[in-house]
This record gives structure tokens, C-alpha cells and sequence, in this order.
């Protein structure tokens, strides 16, 4: 099973409340492990403006909509902007899945300070992490769902829908999930 590309979706029974309804891009998956950045949860005490500054980088007024994410627990100070492959950093740009991009390096930051940036893009503070065989045996567990991630999906809902919106997508209604698994 290689789930990169993909979006994992928390079941209501996750015992981690920090991946509690959880939609979770899957930047890299293999036999090493897996790497996502969670696209639904914004960090509230952190804005764009503040993340240049402490790079000091002058913003450019377009681009205050950027949305900065708490990407998952693992190295929060790290970020990861989740964009559009149009865009190629001059360091190091990784596609995924062909309608996803990943660059870690600042020179993303400073392109979309400068409106020269990705089109569609999230910055992500942090990201989650799974050793070998741990997200197999969490989704084995009943602990996460996984769907196909869509530029619309990922970068154009509202974070607040993108839980419920991901469940739809798979036919799934929220609402009659259970937080227990059983067995027939």
C-alpha cells in the first residue's frame, strides 16, 4: 500500500486529540515510513506576517490570505508549504501526485513575499510522522480513512468542511460514523 498522494481522515474514535477530525496530506509513504502535513487545522497564533519577519522578509499585501497550518507535531518550528506544481523552487520542489507540490526551503517564502509564489499553497508549521508499518497498522485499527486528496479539497474548502467533505467523498456520512470498530 503506497498512500502518497492520498488524504487520511480521522475516525471520531482517534485517541490522539491533537489528529481529532484530522484531514492529513500524505507528502511520502514507504516501507521507511510516512510523512503528511494536516491541511484542516489552522494555527491561531501564528499568521504569514509573522513567520517573514522572523525570516525578515517584507510581505507583498496580495498574499495575506496565506493560510498557515499546524502541519502535524513533529519538528514545529520546521515549516512545508503544500502548493500547487506550477510552481518550482530554484532549491528543491517535490511533486506529489502530479496536482501537489512540497517545498521546504525558504526561498518558497520569499518568492510568495515577493507574489512571484505558487498559486494555491498552504504553509505548514510542523508535520506528522510514522515509522514503519505504524500508519498500516493505525488504519488496521480503525483509527483513519483514506481518500483521494483534490487540489479543491485541500486548498479551496473552508477548514472547518474539508473533515466532513473528505468522509462525502468516500460516501461515508459523519454523522453515522461510530467511534467503535466491530466485527461481523
Amino acid at each position: 500500500m503506497n498512500l502518497t498522494g492520498k488524504l487520511l481522515v480521522a475516525m471520531p474514535g482517534m485517541g490522539d486529540p491533537r489528529f481529532a477530525h484530522a484531514v492529513i496530506f500524505i507528502a511520502d509513504h514507504s516501507e521507511k515510513g510516512a510523512m503528511g502535513l494536516i491541511v484542516n487545522k489552522p494555527a491561531t497564533d501564528v499568521l504569514l506576517s509573522d513567520v517573514l519577519d522572523q525570516i525578515e522578509t517584507p510581505i507583498a499585501p496580495p498574499q495575506h490570505e496565506l493560510r498557515v497550518h499546524i502541519g502535524g507535531p513533529v519538528e514545529t518550528g520546521r515549516g512545508f508549504v503544500l502548493h500547487s506544481p506550477e510552481y518550482r523552487s530554484a532549491m528543491q520542489t517535490m511533486t506529489i501526485a502530479g496536482d501537489f507540490a512540497v517545498t521546504a526551503t525558504l526561498d518558497v517564502l520569499e518568492d510568495i513575499a515577493a507574489g512571484k509564489g505558487p498559486r494555491k499553497a498552504q504553509l505548514m508549521l510542523g508535520y506528522a510522522g510514522w515509522g514503519p508499518d505504524q500508519l498500516e497498522a493505525e488504519i488496521a485499527q480503525n483509527g483513519w480513512l483514506t481518500c483521494e486528496a483534490t487540489p479543491e479539497m485541500v486548498f479551496d474548502l473552508e477548514d472547518g468542511r474539508k473533515w466532513a467533505a473528505a468522509l462525502k467523498s468516500l460516501g461515508v456520512d459523519p454523522v453515522g460514523l461510530s467511534a467503535t470498530a466491530g466485527r461481523a
